[in-house]
């Protein structure tokens, strides 16, 4: 699908000239570094002010390209994925091969990688040395990875401290990185945590175990350093964790001095990205272990001064609690983990926690018994969760009014698809949907009623109706002809709008021509490339409906009806242009 998407009239009319021209000049300067194909989309990093991430992938019939250069970011398509278009074509023209009679045919894109190891198996070992040694004088990573492979190789005392220092070097930064510049700093991180990650093995897990830590410690300082949005430093630090636990699982250190380790790790990290807890160690930790975390936990338990008043957070007691709960957990102990969670019942999560423990421990009449305390104790605008807890509990114990009060009440707060699919859940089950459907499908028409009506100091006027969650509803119940009622009854979300115009399509396709007619104009109005090409998606469709009904001088007419209403947006026409030479070839 990639090949047909990308096409140099495609990336200039997505780009724009300037644009175009720019990602061309990128991409003869060899700025695109190696491609990468896979599942449908093109990825490669391209040097320019920084070193860019740009994909492209197909959305529908439309190329789109994601860079995480500022361009990009505003939604416009850029000169570097303009580049990484024409070096993808580039490698596809190269795998391009004629035949014995001069005939273009394809053949499969070469592998590199398959290329480079056949040629390096075919070196002597001498030159093989001599290109490392080159290439390590020119790539500080590769530099750093041999020299820990080289000191591991060697052994002595000066291996985990070479280590370490590749561990501080590598998360060492100057300054606040913004997103753009994290990617970079993660992949000096990404090849430390790979070689120790070949320390995972049973003569230097021991080593490892300390490693980890340290990395740890530093990188979750770097954290509060750095945009890390895109989560790349966060999955590292996911990875150390993972490698910790597996070294302790190896290595069976001294539990005692584990528990304490972990329990600073759990207690001082700054953001606390990995779980150092009693239940997630519980093998490498023992019995002995177990013991000596509990201890600790329970000294610093006493240390915290009982709550004034139910609000506020304190980070500090929130993850004492939460050890106390996970060494109740790794212990099995039931009433223990409920009691820890009794000391805190200020929402009616906190009650319906216990009633899930209770309910997960067979033990069905002391879970219900929490829930409707929960209940009792948050009367108004109780956790949705919490009466779907008794939901499901009153309708095995045949308690079906209080059942189907309780679901009421979630629909009449908060009146909706979500609340209505819950509705005709339960109702159903009683048998007695048809009713209850026509009473909640009055009580949400008059609600959006009032709401349109309702007047306020941000709303001194009244409103159109906004019935959008009344065709939410009649398209998941597939209610054509009432979707089609309330789409022209005020306000409707456009996405829904546009899936209502599909469902149409087949049997009213004049209708789903009309609805896409009204939505063109407000879309392309956002004035933006994602707009303009969301736009001409849905001009395709009306072109596709009308050429199955041979009315291609209809289409004509109303590609030059926009061309006409929209002529000052270039980037607008450029795209018409296209779905117009395409229609042309189909008359």
């Amino acid at each position: 699908m990639i090949d047909r998407l990308i096409s140099a009239n495609s990336l200039k009319s997505l780009a724009g000239g300037a644009a175009f021209q720019r990602g061309e000049e990128y991409f003869s300067d060899g700025a695109v570094g190696q491609l990468r194909v896979q599942d449908g989309k093109v990825s490669a990093k391209v040097r320019g002010t920084e070193t860019y991430r740009v994909d492209l992938r197909g959305e529908g019939k439309q190329l789109v390209g994601d860079c995480t250069c500022p361009r990009a970011g505003d939604g416009y398509f850029c000169k570097h994925c303009v580049a990484v278009g024409l070096a993808y074509l580039g490698e596809r023209e190269s795998a391009s091969a004629q035949d014995a009679g001069g005939k273009p045919t394809t053949r499969k894109r070469r592998d590199p990688w398959k290329d480079i190891r056949r040629y390096l198996e075919n070196q002597p070992g001498e030159s093989l040395v001599s290109l490392l040694l080159d290439l390590a004088q020119r790539d500080d990573r590769l530099f750093q990875s041999l020299l820990l492979k080289a000191g591991r190789a060697q052994g002595g005392g000066n291996v985990e401290g070479a280590f370490r220092r590749a561990i501080d070097d590598a998360v060492r930064i100057g300054g606040f990185f913004d997103w753009r510049e994290v990617s970079g700093h993660a992949e000096d991180i990404c090849q430390v945590v790979d070689s120790l990650a070949e320390l995972l093995q049973a003569d230097s897990a021991a080593m490892l175990v300390g490693l980890a830590e340290h990395a740890i410690k530093q990188v979750e300082t770097v954290l509060e350093q750095v945009d890390d949005s895109d989560g790349e430093i966060g999955e590292l630090v996911d990875r150390l964790g993972a490698l910790h636990l597996s070294a302790c699982t190896m290595a069976k250190p001294d539990p005692v001095a584990l528990a304490e380790r972990l329990f600073r790790l759990e207690t001082t990290l700054p953001i606390g990205v990995c779980s150092f807890d009693a239940a997630t160690y519980a093998t490498p930790l023992g019995k002995t272990g177990l013991q000596r975390y509990r201890e600790l936990a329970e000294a610093e338990w006493r240390k915290i001064k009982p709550r004034a008043d139910g609000k506020g957070y304190d980070i500090h007691r929130s993850r004492i609690t939460r050890m106390r709960e996970s060494l109740a957990e790794a212990s099995g102990d039931v009433d223990e983990l409920v009691a820890i969670k009794a000391e805190d019942l200020s929402s009616g999560h906190s009650y319906l926690g216990i009633a899930a423990i209770l309910a997960n421990a067979n033990r069905r009449d002391e879970a219900l018994d929490w829930a409707e305390r929960g209940l009792k104790a948050f009367p108004v605008h109780p956790p949705d969760a919490l009466r779907d807890f008794l939901v499901a509990a009153y309708l095995k114990q045949k308690r079906n009014d209080e059942a189907l009060q309780l679901t009421w009440l979630q629909f009449e707060e908060r009146p909706g698809l979500e609340t209505y699919r819950k509705l005709h859940e339960v109702a159903g089950k009683l048998g007695a949907w048809p009713a209850q459907r026509e009473r909640a499908l009055d009580w949400l028409d008059q609600a959006i009623q009032e709401e349109a009506a309702s007047t306020s100091r941000w709303k001194p006027k009244p409103s159109t109706p906004d019935f959008t969650r009344r065709l939410s509803i009649a398209l998941w119940e597939n209610d054509l002809e009432a979707a089609w009622r309330v789409a022209h009854l005020g306000i409707c979300d456009r996405g829904l709008l546009i899936q209502l115009a599909g469902k149409l399509e087949k049997d009213r396709a004049e209708d789903a021509i009309n609805v896409y007619r009204r939505l063109i104009p407000a879309i392309v109005d956002e004035t933006s490339n994602r707009a303009y090409a969301e736009g001409v998606q849905l001009v395709r469709r009306i072109g596709a409906l009308m050429k199955e009904r041979n009315r291609m001088v209809e289409f004509g007419d109303y590609l030059a009806e926009l061309r006409a209403r929209f002529k000052p947006k270039r980037n607008l026409m450029k795209l018409l242009d296209i779905v117009g030479r395409d229609f042309a070839l189909w008359r």
